[in-house]
């Protein structure tokens, strides 16, 4: 019998319960996965504690992860038995040693690219693609402002904004975060716990304010981020860590100069499976060019998911996270 993180019901990380876990046999258009990475997001911990309801209770969590195909069912071509593959999104269920998945929402890996690795990039990856080139044409020029610089995702949109030519503002918890983003390519890594980064933003801008500010904590920082836009400038909120924003007079963009705002979840930009294979293989070839690089910085035991919550949560990871079965 494999084993898994289940959940019986929403809370802290003691919910997070290690479990004997049958997966079943694939049915028409699934395939079994023999999970060898998992990786870990901040919406798992949105899964956990309800933020984000699951369909049901008990419940596996996990959004992404990596491994080799076992079995497939009925009408499945876009993956075989033996296929190394990876994917991040809809359904939950990665926190596994075994899972059932749609087969469309998988994706070769190339051989290059190990599956450990695929577990720790796929989703914050392709979140960074839909960031950069779906909400957003960031390029040669553009001036960003990113929070949580040094994270999972920040870490890797420093990355690939500076090969595209943009000047990349970010906003870090300590020193040694802003060395971790000074080294991904962010050009201006701002302390913002010590400084009002407003201000920093004006005095780095001259006083324009930046093209486009992403912004995944919330509602910690949401309203200065919008206040460092340009005018005409895009707010991309895409992610709460430290609470959901508050309800939003929309005067307020047109106050700040006729402003665009937007909040993309991965789902829409990759549901169509040539959207999903798109950002998914522009990723791939950005990390084997070697523009972006994908160090998995934390690794725990699967069973020691709880314990990998808990230093996600207390700012004590940077970027990438994988958890292994």
């Amino acid at each position: 019998m494999s084993k898994a993180i289940v959940m019986h019901g929403t809370g802290g990380p003691e919910v997070l319960l290690w479990e004997d876990f049958d997966p079943g046999q694939p049915g028409p258009g699934e395939a079994l996965l023999r999970q060898e990475a998992v990786g870990l997001n901040f919406i798992d911990v949105y899964h956990r504690n309800g933020l984000y309801p699951l369909p049901s209770l008990p419940a596996v969590i996990g959004m992404e992860g990596a491994g080799v195909v076992e079995a497939v069912g009925e009408g499945v071509d876009e993956v075989a038995v033996g296929d190394r593959v990876a994917y991040a999104g809809l359904p939950p269920g990665a926190y596994a040693q075994a899972r059932l998945i749609p087969a469309h929402r998988l994706v070769k890996l190339p051989e290059s690219i190990p599956t450990r690795d695929a577990a720790g990039m796929m989703l914050q990856g392709m979140t960074a693609r839909y960031l950069l080139k779906g909400c957003y044409p960031v390029g040669k020029g553009t001036t960003m402002l990113l929070t949580a610089a040094a994270g999972g995702v920040g870490s890797i949109v420093c990355q690939w904004a500076a090969s595209l030519g943009a000047t990349v503002i970010g906003l870090v918890g300590s020193k040694e975060k802003a060395e971790v983003a000074r080294k991904n390519g962010c050009a201006h890594p701002v302390l913002y716990r010590e400084l009002d980064f407003g201000e920093a933003v004006r005095e780095i801008t001259g006083g324009r304010g930046v093209d486009v500010a992403y912004d995944s904590v919330g509602k910690a920082t949401f309203d200065t981020s919008l206040n460092c836009l340009r005018p005409m400038g895009t707010m991309v909120t895409f992610g709460q860590s430290s609470g959901p924003v508050e309800p939003l007079d929309l005067s307020r963009l047109a106050a700040g100069g006729s402003l665009f705002l937007t909040r993309p979840i991965l789902m829409d930009y990759t549901k169509a499976r040539e959207d999903l294979l798109a950002h998914a293989h522009d990723l791939f070839d950005m990390v084997e060019s070697g523009a972006v690089r994908i160090p998995i910085m934390q690794e725990y035991p699967l069973h020691e998911a709880a314990r990998a919550h808990e230093d996600l949560e207390g700012r004590r990871t940077t970027g990438s996270t994988v958890l292994i079965p």
